[in-house]
């Protein structure tokens, strides 16, 4: 998506298992239950950074490592190279 950073390899990724609420934690979901939401999708999650205006970009073709038949992750920036948030309201991965 940005051309200003174009080294995605650094960005943080978030697959869509980590905010899924119908996986346990072992299974790989990273937040509460009540903040995740129901079998989330690449596009939806990329829909959502747009509208945080925060930079994103979705590889189709990767899998998550526990489960490989869940195709797809989002790679996000949070922050710029001077260490300011892009969106001061996403200050950590987990918001």
């Amino acid at each position: 998506m940005g051309g200003d950073v174009p080294n995605i390899k650094k960005w943080n990724i978030l697959y869509p298992v980590y905010i899924n609420s119908k996986k346990m934690i072992a299974e790989g979901r990273r937040i509460n239950t009540s903040k995740a939401c129901e079998n989330p999708t690449c596009a939806e999650i990329g829909y959502c950074c747009s509208h945080l205006k925060i930079p994103f970009a979705i590889e189709i073709d990767k899998a998550y490592p526990r489960d490989f038949m869940q195709r797809g992750r989002v790679r996000v920036l949070l922050k710029r190279e001077d260490g300011t948030l892009y969106n001061p309201a996403i200050s950590s991965r987990k918001q």
